[in-house]
């Protein structure tokens, strides 16, 4: 077992084997119209992290599914991070989860039965974390390893935080570092320490469970999870569906360590490439801005933090949350303002 590298069977690990922003977008323009219910409180027309449907007035289902294939080579390692990140998105609504089905494909020529019990066990320890069991799921025989969950949640109606809900002068705070996807490519790349390691198995396999939280305090008034599509990709995402422009502050953006020493290094993931195709006409950063920095602000994000814009007298108790459920306040990054769809990073 120990001779096996997960990664070796990944063309694409963790959120970074998310298909390109600019390519989903143009597969749903093609999806035929569905109903559309007064109780969906929440389905594609944002591009939200989960879809919330209302029960009554003080319960709305939260439902939301995720699964990747392996960031990393230790089983284990892999089911809690990819149980960590499928949660994330009922959290990110201002939920919590309640239960969670696994999906699980596996290439059964190629991964005995112990690694995929590891997986199992990893995904199903992140689980016990948060509190809710694994009530069933689906399995199939496939070429590549894929492993995440169907996250069920519940929230009360008026406390749904949706993406697309930030205002003119909201601040931007960032709950967790950049830079999961520099780490995947350091560590497939054999260049990873193994304090590195820690630190990105450290911040993968961190629940964003501040979320219900945030989502009890008036001033938040938008949030979303950073994820394959990079913080840009995330932000601007939130910037259309407020229909209002937002400023980030680069030198203000939280990084771990050795993934700034990585990417200054040139090491990067090819989905940061894809992501800038997609989007970068509508990011502005300085002239002789380093390549490397953009390669941060499009680094996709396996299983990364909370992004939350809130009213500027909110700010402290947004910090102080993320501190005492997290254990560190989260990083102001910017804010949002008047303007087109359009991210300026200086």
């Amino acid at each position: 077992m120990d001779q096996i590298k997960l990664t070796q069977f990944s063309h694409g690990g963790g959120c970074g084997c998310k298909i390109a922003p600019g390519v989903l977008s143009e597969l749903l323009s093609r999806m035929p119209a569905g109903l559309l219910p007064p109780d969906l409180l929440v389905g594609t027309d944002t591009a939200d992290d989960a879809a919330v449907y209302r029960l009554n007035d003080r319960q709305a289902v939260v439902a939301t599914t995720d699964f990747f294939t392996p960031i990393v080579d230790d089983p284990r390692d892999f089911g809690r991070i990819a149980a960590t990140n499928a949660l994330s998105d009922v959290y990110a609504m201002g939920g919590t989860p309640i239960f969670a089905l696994a999906i699980v494909g596996m290439p059964l020529d190629k991964l005995p039965g112990e690694v995929i019990g590891r997986i199992l066990e990893g995904g199903a320890s992140i689980c016990r974390e948060a509190g809710i069991p694994i009530a069933g799921g689906h399995s199939i025989d496939v070429l590549e390893p894929i492993y995440g969950l169907v996250g069920i949640g519940v929230v009360d109606p008026a406390r749904v935080r949706t993406n697309a809900g930030a205002r003119d002068g909201d601040v931007l705070i960032l709950s967790k570092p950049l830079g999961i996807g520099i780490l995947s490519a350091g560590l497939k790349k054999g260049r990873l320490s193994d304090a590195g390691y820690a630190e990105m198995i450290r911040w993968t396999t961190t629940l964003n469970r501040v979320g219900a939280d945030l989502a009890h305090i008036d001033g938040v008034h938008a949030m979303t999870d950073v994820t394959g599509f990079g913080l840009a990709g995330h932000l601007l995402e939130m910037c259309r569906g407020a229909n209002l422009a937002a400023a980030v502050r680069f030198d203000d953006l939280p990084l771990i360590e050795e993934a700034l020493a990585l990417v200054r290094d040139g090491i990067a993931t090819g989905a940061s490439t894809r992501n800038w195709a997609s989007y970068g006409s509508a990011v502005s950063m300085a002239d002789n801005a380093p390549e490397w920095q953009r390669k941060v602000i499009t680094d996709p994000q396996t299983s990364g933090g909370l992004l939350i814009a809130c009213a500027p007298d909110a700010v402290d108790s947004v910090l102080q949350t993320i501190q005492t459920v997290q254990g560190n306040p989260g990083v102001v990054i910017g804010r949002m303002e008047q303007g087109q769809a359009q991210l300026r990073v200086s």
